[in-house]
């Protein structure tokens, strides 16, 4: 299957670079707002540092991106949008305190309408509204950094992708390990490296504790008339829109489109088909599954890969990583900082560099650990392991909303534009049609192309 993603390279310290071919052709696909001139900021405001920023959306995930965001120097958030007044007093608070001060809007449109100094607006609200929110800005001319999933509608994703284009200004999709150096030189080791020999099976899974109803403090709720006016019925499906078809797109969009993001980019091509189970096994309230298993095919240059991916939502036993296995070597890799190891097979031709690697015992193998910034230091160029030290501190989300303000700023290539979100949406939906099919669905290869 033709890989149509902008697959950006990767340099000796894990960072993505594009040759110049690359470059042009990802500045085609995305449209003139990868090229947005430094200047352009800065006119009528005075430093090119003061990055205007407003936010739709300002819950619990919202408010991890605009903690995050706060992290990174010349940013200003001058604007919050929320449907509930609960959330926006929460975020208007912390920004408060921050010296951030901001105006808060019910309506995103009023927001637009009011707002002219705003460069880039961040997107955290639920799934369903991901399109129209995205759509609204990018045509009110800020670029867009939107969460995933981009839609649980793929003509709707679609929409968002050709927005971006026609408007010229950039879209990010939040999957943030995209950004993840930790990936960025893992890959560098699979691909350039050959670490792994042939790929031949991939897995990863998401295992989360038993799933807690989210609630509202007494007196705090929205009345029935705003509820309707925004398309929620009641206070319970708003605050717990994850779990309906309406607003989300399931589990499997929730928090596998992340690790499934992964083997696409991993593997370098889009799946060919899937087999899926999944079932409402455990709780009796929302209609979406509460878990699922999912058989991936991939056709790539050496041969077949199968992919298993599942998500539980009943215990955390194993947590979430993926695992990449191959004809010489096995990776281990996660978010998770603690979850990152390398098996080697004993036919594997030996490397001077494993002998001084550190090692551990781990399912009763010998593992070597995938250190970025220490192995660079002994062997390498040292501001080279300083510059992947030092982005190892930060917070993962936090890596990628640089990488999404440094396009802004400098037009230099964003991590996760929107043809991989879209391409990442695709693979992860059809999940829920095999679901519901109980048999193997071919994917057709041009529907991941916009």
């Amino acid at each position: 299957m033709k890989n149509n993603s902008i697959q950006p390279a990767l340099d000796e310290t894990g960072s993505q670079v594009l040759a110049r071919r690359d470059f042009l052709r990802s500045s085609a696909a995305m449209g003139a707002g990868l090229l947005v001139a430094p200047a352009v900021l800065g006119q009528g405001r005075g430093k090119l540092e003061d990055l205007h920023l407003a936010m739709i959306g300002v819950g619990a995930q919202g408010r991890v991106l605009l903690r995050d965001s706060l992290k990174v120097p010349g940013v200003r958030f001058v604007a919050i949008c929320d449907i509930w007044h609960y959330h926006q007093r929460y975020a208007a608070n912390i920004l408060k305190k921050y010296g951030q001060p901001v105006n808060v809007y019910s309506d995103y449109r009023e927001m637009l309408d009011k707002e002219k100094s705003i460069d880039a607006v961040l997107i955290a609200s639920p799934d369903w509204m991901h399109a129209e929110h995205t759509i609204a800005c990018l045509k009110a001319g800020k670029h867009v950094y939107c969460e995933k999933e981009m839609s649980n509608s793929l003509e709707l994703a679609k929409q968002m992708v050709l927005a971006a284009r026609q408007t010229g200004k950039l879209l990010q999709i939040g999957h943030q390990r995209r950004s993840n150096p930790r990936y960025t030189h893992a890959l560098r080791l699979v691909e350039k490296d050959k670490l792994l020999g042939r790929i031949t099976h991939v897995y990863g899974q998401w295992n989360r504790v038993r799933r807690q109803e989210s609630g509202w403090p007494k007196g705090r709720e929205m009345d029935a008339a705003t509820l309707k006016r925004f398309g929620y019925d009641t206070m319970y499906r708003f605050r717990n829109w994850r779990n309906f078809h309406k607003f989300s797109g399931g589990p499997i969009a929730d928090l596998g489109s992340h690790q499934i993001d992964v083997f696409n980019w991993f593997l370098r091509t889009d799946p060919r088909a899937v087999m899926a189970s999944g079932g409402r096994d455990y709780y009796k309230k929302g209609d979406w599954y509460d878990n699922v298993m999912a058989l991936f095919e991939y056709n790539t240059p050496p041969g077949t890969v199968r992919g298993f991916y599942q998500v539980l939502n009943t215990t955390s036993y194993g947590g979430y990583y993926e695992t990449f296995m191959g004809d010489e070597g096995t990776l281990v890799i996660s978010e998770d900082p603690r979850k990152g190891f390398i098996f080697r097979e004993v036919v594997a031709k030996h490397r001077q560099w494993e002998d001084e690697a550190d090692k551990i015992e781990s399912m009763g193998r010998e593992a070597i650990e995938l250190k970025i910034g220490e192995s660079r230091r002994k062997h390498g160029k040292a501001g080279q392991a300083k510059k992947l030290e030092d982005q190892l501190k930060k917070k993962i989300h936090q890596l990628h909303l640089e990488n999404f303000y440094n396009a802004v700023r400098k037009g230099t290539p964003l991590s996760c534009p929107g043809e991989i979100g879209y391409e990442t949406a695709v693979t992860v939906l059809k999940v829920n049609e095999a679901v519901v099919a109980a048999r193997r669905l071919t994917y057709d290869p041009k529907s991941f192309t916009v």
